[in-house]
């Protein structure tokens, strides 16, 4: 267990979690705003679990966990960090199921995945981007303190790069 808040909890993926994956990434809102993975099947999924999250852990001390339920344990989600080539700092990002969306639980989790991030795993700078027509995602970075810091160009398209600068006052 990585974190609980007052209704969700975030932890480690493992294959196990691969069902919840091939759904999750095959969600027309995944499709629009995060991209095709070209994750079709049980198989897949538990590839993109190993390739990605898994081997972040591995490598970077961190990765994207799965949010669920704090009592049920049931999936709803994923929130966390990844280091992509393109970027020279960790980038923080999250995703639910289209039931669990404008209830709360992204800022719930985000807000406390965000303290995770700096206070325990040291990041002083953590980066976001999202494209243009995303404005749920746009007004959350806002209201998690991420400010605009300018476009990106991501493999042809163009993204909105914000960033969270932790200020010990």
């Amino acid at each position: 267990m990585i974190l609980q808040t007052d209704r969700l909890a975030l932890r480690r993926f493992t294959v196990q979690d691969a069902p919840f994956i091939l759904r999750l990434v095959n969600e027309p809102s995944w499709l629009q705003y995060i991209g095709d993975r070209n994750v079709q099947t049980i198989a897949d999924a538990e590839k993109y679990l190993l390739e990605g999250a898994m081997r972040s852990y591995a490598e970077h001390g961190f990765g994207f966990y799965l949010v669920t339920h704090k009592d049920s344990a049931e999936p709803v989600g994923t929130c966390g960090f990844a280091k992509r080539p393109f970027l020279d700092t960790p980038d923080f990002g999250l995703a639910f199921l289209p039931e669990y969306t404008g209830i709360g639980y992204a800022h719930e989790i985000s807000a406390h995945a965000l303290q995770y991030g700096h206070e325990v795993l040291g990041l002083d700078r953590i980066v976001a981007y999202t494209t243009q027509d995303n404005q749920r995602s746009i007004s959350l970075l806002t209201r998690l303190g991420f400010r605009f810091d300018k476009p990106i160009r991501v493999d042809g398209e163009e993204l909105m790069l914000f960033e969270l600068i932790r200020m010990d006052l």
